[in-house]
């Protein structure tokens, strides 16, 4: 929908949303009518570089052509339906999600937070009807991000965040332990703990990669325990961290992941999948969706996945991450530039704020996000060429000047 054919102006409709909507974000001044792989534009064409990329949604690129033309296609035979048919996008999707990284089931939802609350629930009761009516605890990281809904909210261990205050008391059942801090989780774990639930990049935390010795540990404490090792790949599923999943990078296998984001580009869907074992804890009535698996969300889906793979933006997000790491390391007032392929934060060392160098960018054309006030966070479309990190570092750099001067 163009602004032109409304008959509305700008300001008109940021009066609407105003007027209307319960809003809990922070706007940019502007209206984003089109978008096309690396920018979105404005109602006047302008062109913004993209390196936030909906959320490290649109990995394909922003309106990518296959995934549009999958929509439409779907979009002529059917919309909806309930689960009780089988539907061939929802089929095929599941085959092809299953071989690409190795699990045995999936269960699909339409959000990462409802694929991480599956995940939780999945594993409660795998550990009740296991081991017994208490064995229901999972130990979370400090720092982590897993959702907005009770159970993910809960696991996330953030007492002090926004997504928490207000809403005590918390879900019962999660403790917290230090994030790459093996011993850590280990004093964590009670005979009632049924999982460790982690992330394997810390991104609303601050952009924190977990290191090989800890995430190879927690694998090995989980198999010495009888306890399920829950991944949430929400953000970095998907060839966002130089691999198709994350933990691929480090060489294990959780028990249960889930995934969102990326795998719709652009569409709503999200999933878990798991061993064949631990699947068997979903009978029916135990869990379900109304939309989760929707045909045309499963289409785009289906185009997104094989747009990934079959390009292997997992290698270029790999090679683009490694240079455009090193542009950002030569930047002023950086204290640490750290992430895992294109999931990239910079931290400043204090003289300038993030959130400045956040809205500096934009007025300069770039489209980046802050995490607190000393992180940036960088998560671009995968197709992204270093001419692309070039211009974005070279942005950021006057940014910082101009905000030091």
């Amino acid at each position: 929908m163009k602004l032109t054919e409304t008959g509305y102006t700008k300001e008109d409709i940021k009066g609407l949303v105003e007027k209307y909507m319960i809003d809990t974000y922070e706007r940019f001044p502007m209206l984003a009518e089109r978008a096309e792989d690396m920018y979105i534009y404005d109602e006047n064409g302008e062109a913004y570089l993209d390196f936030y990329a909906g959320i490290a949604v649109n990995s394909a690129g922003n309106c990518n052509k296959k995934v549009v033309a999958a929509v439409k296609d779907q979009v002529d035979d059917i919309m909806h339906t309930f689960n009780y048919p089988y539907t061939i996008p929802q089929a095929l999707l599941a085959e092809k999600i299953c071989n690409a990284i190795g699990m045995d089931k999936i269960f699909f939802q339409n959000s990462g937070t409802e694929a991480n609350e599956a995940m939780i629930k999945m594993a409660r009761k795998y550990g009740v009807e296991k081991y017994g009516p208490t064995h229901y605890n999972i130990v979370t990281a400090k720092e982590s991000f897993h959702g907005r809904s009770y159970g993910s909210m809960s696991a996330t261990g953030q007492p002090d965040n926004g997504c928490q205050i207000g809403f005590k008391p918390m879900v019962p059942g999660f403790t917290y332990a230090e994030f790459n801090d093996l011993e850590a989780f280990k004093n964590a774990v009670t005979d009632d703990t049924i999982a460790i639930m982690v992330e394997p990049v810390q991104g609303e935390g601050g952009v924190h990669p977990a290191t090989q010795e800890f995430l190879s540990g927690l694998r090995k404490l989980c198999d010495e325990k009888g306890m399920l090792l829950l991944l949430d790949e929400v953000q970095t599923g998907w060839c966002r961290t130089g691999a198709v999943m994350s933990y691929m990078n480090y060489g294990i296998k959780p028990d249960i992941v889930s995934m969102a984001k990326a795998m719709g580009g652009g569409m709503p869907i999200g999933a878990i999948c798991a061993t064949a074992e631990v699947a068997k804890a979903f009978t029916p009535g135990s869990h379900g969706t109304t939309f989760g698996g929707n045909p045309v969300s499963c289409a785009a889906s289906l185009a997104e996945i094989g747009e990934l793979l079959d390009r292997d933006l997992a290698g270029n997000a790999k090679k683009m991450g490694a240079y455009f790491m090193d542009k950002l390391k030569t930047l002023p007032h950086i204290k640490e530039v750290r992430g895992q392929g294109l999931l990239v934060g910079v931290e400043f060392d204090g003289t300038v704020n993030a959130v400045d160098v956040k809205h500096k960018c934009f007025e300069k054309k770039l489209l980046i996000t802050a995490i607190g006030s000393s992180v940036v966070r960088m998560v671009p479309p995968l197709i992204l060429t270093e001419e692309h990190c070039d211009k974005a570092a070279e942005i950021i750099r006057e940014a910082v000047e101009e905000l030091t001067a």
